[in-house]
């Protein structure tokens, strides 16, 4: 009887020892599967299979996260791209995505605009209408807020308010208080040295502004009313 016990005790370890394996690797199965779904789901959200968005993730790991922190997968992997075709390709899929949004912004300003005739009638409302961007009214001076760095809409934005010859205040929001930084950009974006010269364009680093009065809008034109700034396009 002794003898049979020594030989079952081994064999019970065994099976527990099986059991726990057996559910470890379920566990890790589990796990594995659950983060495969997540990054399904990610890179659906742009379009992207999972290998491009894995890939994605792996860029912003290196250089190209402390380049552009924050900047989108379709724009990093266009960036980043390893040929001509690649970079056609997402060039594209950042386009529809683009138009997608800029519908589902206007829809929504379409409400807004209405809600402020509700609301306040006669207040200068927001206003995304005209393809410009930028109000129609032509009084009251304007501050344009932009990023230097991975910001197509903030480059469009400055163009439309240059072609409007608005006296307008612009705010470098990345320029962290570097003046040589600010004079490349204003170089580089062709700023009529004349009219800042005559003040009618001002150059500025944003000290916080942007967050006090853009509600963190990217990019955003506020312009100057009898009751103080409001935020006139973005």
């Amino acid at each position: 009887m002794q003898l049979k016990l020594t030989f079952l005790a081994p064999i019970m370890l065994s099976s527990q020892a099986l059991a726990a394996t057996d559910t470890s690797v379920v566990e890790n199965s589990q796990i594995t599967q659950s983060q495969t779904q997540s990054l399904q789901q990610k890179a659906g959200q742009w379009g992207l299979s999972a290998e491009d968005y894995q890939r994605y993730r792996q860029l912003m790991n290196g250089p190209r996260g402390i380049q552009s922190p924050g900047l989108d997968p379709l724009s990093v992997l266009g960036i980043e791209a390893r040929t001509p075709a690649e970079r056609r390709e997402y060039a594209e899929k950042w386009v529809k995505a683009e138009y997608a949004r800029a519908q589902k912004e206007l829809e929504f300003q379409r409400e807004i605009n209405a809600a402020w005739q509700r609301l306040y009638p006669g207040r200068l409302p927001v206003n995304m209408e005209n393809a410009a961007g930028v109000v129609r009214d032509t009084d009251g001076r304007l501050a344009l807020f932009v990023k230097s760095k991975d910001c197509a809409t903030c480059d469009a934005r400055l163009k439309a308010v240059l072609a409007g010859d608005r006296e307008v205040d612009i705010y470098l929001v990345d320029s962290q208080g570097n003046d040589d930084t600010l004079r490349k950009w204003a170089r580089e974006h062709q700023i009529p040295v004349d009219k800042v010269r005559a003040r009618k364009i001002t150059l500025n680093h944003d000290g916080g502004r942007w967050m006090r009065f853009g509600n963190g809008l990217m990019p955003v034109v506020l312009q100057q009313g009898e009751d103080g700034w409001h935020i006139a396009a973005f």
